[in-house]
């Protein structure tokens, strides 16, 4: 048995895979090597009685992170999950390389994560090409979570939102100034509070002031994470995360624009991820 992992840095979706027509599926907090320590990735798991009643048994463990960018960081990830998967080989890399595998059809496509955080790579089967880094929620991830919410949190603050807006969301949350502030520069997993605001931009999305937040939004990430590429209007363009699939108004909106072919919008690619390891990877899994 082996565990197929894609972890955001708010949640990751589990996949337990016995062969191809036999597989489980679980989900736990998104594990990020730069906030979560290999003690706290450990503790997290035991608390999941499932996975632990079958940890003995699995074989492998594929995890692709949010923040798994070098072995350093992917140490972390892997010395957690080795606490509990004392049976398995373990394999911890990148979510642009779940990304890449999950939407992969078969030609090079350039692949976007839109989620808390946000990023791109192109992929032509074989090698994998990063033309910009990502800088996380403070001085990148445009066009994700964290940086929708930071825009609905200082419009909140600053008085800018509609007053209708403005009111529903002071039902919402109940928060304040210092409370916010509290949250996000003294408290930890700051991009994963700012990104929780999402559900209320989405309830709100056909209101002009979100709308026309989102669609920049988009613009933004696709002129900085797409248009780095030099054959970016020949090119397919895949997206995965919620973000993408709730706003794709606005993304196809944006993608227009700028001359960019969206060629699909996934939701939760861990499916895809699979069928791609299935395929490709644990081979003997299929027959």
């Amino acid at each position: 048995m082996y565990f197929i992992i894609e972890s955001g840095s708010t949640k990751s979706d589990w996949v337990l895979v016995e062969d191809k027509n036999n597989q489980s599926f679980f989900s736990t907090m998104g594990f990020n090597p730069y906030f979560h320590s290999t003690e706290l990735i450990a503790n997290e798991l035991r608390k999941h009685q499932d996975i632990m009643n079958v940890a003995p048994q699995i074989k492998g463990v594929y995890f692709y992170g949010a923040g798994c960018s070098s072995p350093e960081l992917n140490e972390i990830v892997q010395k957690g999950l080795a606490q509990i998967f004392q049976n398995a080989n373990i394999l911890v890399e990148h979510d642009l390389l779940a990304s890449a595998y999950a939407t992969y059809q078969g030609v090079p496509a350039i692949s976007c994560i839109v989620g808390t955080g946000s990023n791109s790579c192109y992929f032509d089967g074989h090698n994998l090409l990063e033309e910009v880094p990502a800088l996380g929620y403070i001085l990148g991830d445009e066009g994700s979570g964290s940086y929708f919410g930071k825009q609905l949190l200082s419009s909140f603050l600053y008085h800018h939102l509609p007053a209708e807006v403005e009111a529903d969301f002071i039902a919402t949350y109940q928060l304040d100034k210092d409370m916010i502030v509290d949250k996000v520069y003294r408290e930890p997993n700051a991009n994963v509070f700012i990104a929780s605001f999402m559900p209320f931009i989405a309830k709100h999305k056909a209101h002009p002031f979100f709308s026309e937040m989102v669609y920049k939004g988009f613009k933004h990430f696709m002129s900085v994470h797409i248009c780095c590429y030099d054959n970016y209007k020949t090119t397919q363009v895949h997206f995965v995360g919620s973000l993408s699939k709730i706003f794709e108004k606005e993304l196809y909106q944006a993608a227009q624009e700028l001359g960019i072919t969206v060629t699909s919008i996934i939701q939760k690619p861990v499916q895809g991820l699979v069928d791609y390891h299935l395929k490709y990877i644990i081979q003997p899994l299929t027959v």
